[in-house]
């Protein structure tokens, strides 16, 4: 049963960050800071964003060392983070209280009257990024953590002085059962995490549980039936409110895609019948229309000015990794993308066919031996949909390889399927392969866009 959270900062001056350069952790360290607490941190690598970090006046030592939590009310860790560290180590034998991330953003959200936490399996991040630009440029200068970095914000991390906050809120290993959020935005319900949670009735559960934090307002994706699951009990109770978007006419908050373009860039939008307004996306693909309707659904309940959504949008430009643009070297377009589920795999790769190029090229990183084995018939059919599919090595992250899956296994399935063990022999393969016209786009929820930088490299060194 979750709790809440606010109380660990009682009494708390001075914070210690294990692994501060991490995405999710230097959000965390600005707004903390911000406040008025004493920062430190470590971490083993250096980075943009620890440039950033360091930037704010906030020491942080290279190297994980015992004396680094010296004079710390309170430590904070990623989950990546073994308890054997020598700082968590330190900590427990000095009684300083220890808390991962996920603890710490449930405290942090929770001093914030007008909380929004976005969740579900997909589009997160995209529609978290829209609805803080959405709130940044109608003045209600929101605080945001967003799981990748946002051009309009200049990272993943905005710090207001009003009393919103806008963040991602991630089901895996129940996370965001630490938020009670105002208004919670459910994108979809899907199976993955199965490592974890093992049905898709124990998903469900989850995101009713998180439902059920919510104190104000569910914008919920009433197209998707398992999300609608989730909350019709509360729908029958009428204990919250409720506002459902999508596609379909039972909604409260309705997308209908304009204009000639395959690409669907361009929708009206309709509130109980009536129309809003009219958008034109810069970003592609028919499940950006319905993360801009999600973000638009959200803020209009809000109280945002219509005309004020319109300008965002139409400005968006996307987020880091979600369907990036990196260039355009030798005419051939080279893109990157996030996608590590085949339900985003599918939307990413439809979409990128309906572009008009001469010929896809996808190059996969098959993200944990668990979902590549789990739904390995499902990455063979969407793989399958663009002009060539290009594998590398499956990044483990957590797992070892106890389900005897390797990449060869998911190239069999798919006709005319390469794969190779490094980037540099993929990046060698389809700069070769590639003509003026073409799109190049590496997709994963990996480090595939190190892949991605050896391409436009190879790509621009032939200009």
């Amino acid at each position: 049963m979750a709790e809440k959270y606010a109380h660990i900062l009682d009494n708390v001056k001075r914070i210690h960050f294990v692994g501060i350069g991490g995405s999710g952790m230097c959000p965390l360290a600005e707004i903390l800071h911000n406040e008025g607490y004493e920062i430190t941190g470590s971490d083993t690598s250096e980075s943009d964003t620890l440039t950033r970090i360091r930037s704010y006046g906030i020491p942080v030592t290279m190297g994980h060392y015992p004396e680094n939590v010296n004079g710390a009310d309170l430590v904070v860790y990623t989950a990546a983070v073994k308890l054997d560290n020598p700082e968590l180590v330190s900590a427990k034998a000095q009684d300083i209280p220890a808390v991962e991330r996920c603890i710490m953003l449930g405290a942090v959200v929770e001093k914030y009257k007008n909380s929004i936490a976005v969740s579900g399996t997909h589009g997160k991040t995209t529609t978290t990024s829209m609805l803080t630009q959405i709130l940044t440029m109608s003045d209600y200068d929101p605080t945001a953590i967003i799981g990748a970095k946002l051009p309009f914000i200049g990272g993943n991390s905005r710090v207001g002085q009003s009393d919103y906050i806008v963040c991602e809120a991630c089901e895996y290993v129940d996370t965001f059962l630490h938020l009670y959020p105002a208004m919670s935005v459910i994108l979809n319900v899907d199976e993955d995490h199965l490592d974890y949670f093992g049905t898709l009735d124990r998903i469900k559960e989850s995101f009713t549980k998180f439902i059920n934090q919510t104190s104000s307002y569910i914008v919920i994706n009433g197209d998707d039936h398992n999300s609608m699951e989730c909350v019709k009990d509360i729908i029958k109770n009428g204990s919250k409110q409720v506002v459902t978007f999508g596609f379909g006419k039972k909604n409260d908050f309705r997308a209908e895609i304009t204009g000639e373009s395959s690409v669907c860039d361009s929708f009206d939008l309709y509130h109980k019948g009536e129309k809003v307004f009219s958008v034109n996306l810069r970003v592609p693909g028919k499940f950006n229309v319905m993360n801009a309707l999600a973000a638009s659904a959200a803020a209009l309940t809000l109280g945002v000015e219509p005309e004020k959504i319109v300008t965002a949008l139409e400005q968006f430009s996307g987020a880091h990794r979600r369907f990036e643009i990196l260039g355009k070297p030798c005419g051939i377009t080279v893109a990157d993308d996030f996608a590590h589920h085949p339900t985003e795999l599918r939307a990413t790769l439809t979409t990128a066919m309906s572009m008009g190029f001469r010929q896809v090229w996808a190059v996969f990183q098959p993200h944990t031996f668990s979902r590549t084995f789990t739904f390995l018939n499902e990455f063979a059919e969407v793989l399958s949909i663009p002009d060539h599919a290009i594998l590398s090595e499956i990044l483990p992250v957590r797992e070892t390889n106890t389900y005897n899956i390797y990449s060869k296994d998911l190239a069999e399935k798919i006709d005319g399927c390469v794969w190779f063990k490094t980037f540099e022999e993929i990046a060698d393969y389809v700069t070769k392969k590639a003509k003026p016209g073409d799109l190049i786009i590496t997709i994963g929820g990996g480090n595939v866009y190190m892949c991605a930088n050896m391409i436009m490299d190879r790509l621009t060194g032939k200009e």
